[in-house]
């Protein structure tokens, strides 16, 4: 009985239940960072091909500034086109900043967010390294003390009749895996029934080394100087 409890014990850690929690709470967090970080790559890419279109545009113009500056144009129908072309130039200049302005602050935002998800994600795998620390120790001390009274029971099977043993197995195969029970103050421990002035009698007939089972559960009695008899 006292190993079916420790593997029960083993097995309901609160520390399962608890790591569950924080692996889906670091799964849904990791996610979201992954969206922040491809956020930010987007941006980064926008951002540097924005500043591009802004420098070639920025180059054409001084190119043309160059040729108005040098005296190069003397016809004023080209005069006035090139001079159209400058002041497009700037317009166009001037949106594609403002494009950049805006790509920027959208990929300091996303930088934000990436760097308060890579806090909370280190928080969490932090209480998750601590839960699994504070579960494989409380697991280690289950499994020293398995290993303990697994020992005792087999040197204890050791001094038990084959006979009786077979029949204790039995029992604890039928009844939940626990084939004996103590009787303690005239009750069955492993139905809890109180037994009757008769039954009483029967197994204050019986003698010390007799096999006496409880009537209700059919389970082996364990008889102590505390069974009331």
């Amino acid at each position: 009985m006292r190993l079916q409890q420790l593997a029960h014990k083993r097995k309901s850690l609160p520390e399962h239940a608890e790591i569950e929690s924080l692996n889906k709470d670091l799964t849904q967090l990791r996610d979201l960072l992954v969206a922040a970080q491809t956020e930010d790559s987007d941006c980064a890419r926008e951002q540097t091909k924005a500043e591009q279109d802004v420098d070639q545009v920025r180059q054409r113009a001084a190119r043309d500034q160059q040729r108005l500056d040098s005296g190069a144009v003397s016809s004023p129908k080209d005069l006035e086109s090139l001079q159209r072309e400058i002041a497009s130039l700037a317009r166009r200049q001037g949106d594609l900043e403002e494009i950049v302005l805006e790509v920027m602050e959208r990929r300091e935002s996303a930088q934000e967010r990436v760097t308060e998800l890579t806090g909370r994600v280190s928080a969490v795998q932090a209480k998750v390294d601590d839960a699994t620390t504070r579960r494989d120790a409380a697991q280690g001390e289950l499994d020293t003390e398995t290993a303990s009274v697994t020992k005792e029971r087999e040197l204890v099977a050791g001094s038990v009749p084959a006979d009786l043993m077979k029949l204790y197995e039995r029992l604890r195969a039928q009844q939940g895996g626990v084939g004996a029970a103590r009787l303690y103050q005239r009750r069955c421990e492993g139905c809890h029934i109180e037994f009757n002035i008769a039954e009483l009698n029967e197994v204050r007939a019986a003698k010390t080394d007799a096999v006496v089972r409880c009537e209700n559960c059919g389970r082996i009695l364990v008889r102590t100087s505390e069974s009331g008899l």
